[in-house]
């Protein structure tokens, strides 16, 4: 935290709209803001490196759960590409090399590889998120890879699905991609922050398995057409 940050940190505590006698706990530094709240009243204030630019004040709890008390999620899309059913499930299939392509994926080790099933530690990290888990696979290759996480600190659950079906009649370099996402968290504050960037950061992740292929397999035959 800079020095001037604190300077009027100190400034605002000592004015008549904070108590002097509050505790005030700096949560993290987020958009050039460095965030506080109170752990007396449970209220925030967001304040810039170099001046204060605005006091915001709510409930602790709206706060971190704005969205009422619904902190399960989900992401479904659906899309026809230019990769066979077998390209890509080998891509899906692939965890042990997620590190490599996948954004965010800091680890990615196979613990089981079995014909149907397999146990792969992932560790994923995007700011101010970083979780570890064992995720919990099954598949039907080349239709269906199905991804549980059961032992992450950070999710109540986190269920991942693929499937892989047969596109275009006339061309079986096609295929149809439905992937699937549901989740939700253990924790309020980490559902709240999700909420505001976790569709991007789910589409993210699902067009690198989509760059992922064409590194492999060369450029798709069509181009990819959401249904």
């Amino acid at each position: 935290m800079s020095r001037a940050t604190l300077m009027n940190f100190r400034r605002l505590a000592n004015t008549n709209v904070y108590s002097k006698n509050r505790e005030w706990k700096l949560i993290s530094f987020m958009n050039g803001k460095d965030i506080f709240y109170s752990t007396n009243c449970l209220t925030k204030i967001a304040i810039t490196p170099k001046c204060l630019c605005s006091i915001h004040i709510r409930t602790f709890i709206n706060i971190f759960n704005p969205g009422g008390n619904d902190q399960k999620k989900l992401y479904r899309e659906k899309q026809l590409i230019g990769y066979s059913p077998e390209q890509m499930f080998d891509v899906i299939q692939d965890t042990k090399n997620y590190k490599n392509f996948l954004p965010f994926c800091r680890e990615s080790t196979v613990i089981v590889k079995g014909k149907d099933h397999a146990k792969t530690y992932l560790k994923i990290g995007f700011p101010p998120i970083i979780e570890s888990y064992v995720s919990h696979i099954t598949f039907d290759s080349p239709r269906m890879i199905k991804a549980e996480c059961r032992d992450g600190n950070l999710f109540k659950y986190l269920i991942t699905q693929w499937n892989c079906d047969p596109g275009l009649k006339d061309n079986p370099n096609t295929c149809v991609i439905t992937f699937f996402v549901s989740y939700e968290f253990k924790s309020q504050l980490h559902s709240a922050l999700a909420n505001t960037f976790f569709n991007e950061l789910v589409k993210q992740m699902e067009q690198a398995f989509f760059v992922e292929a064409g590194k492999r397999y060369g450029k798709p035959c069509i181009k990819a057409q959401k249904l």
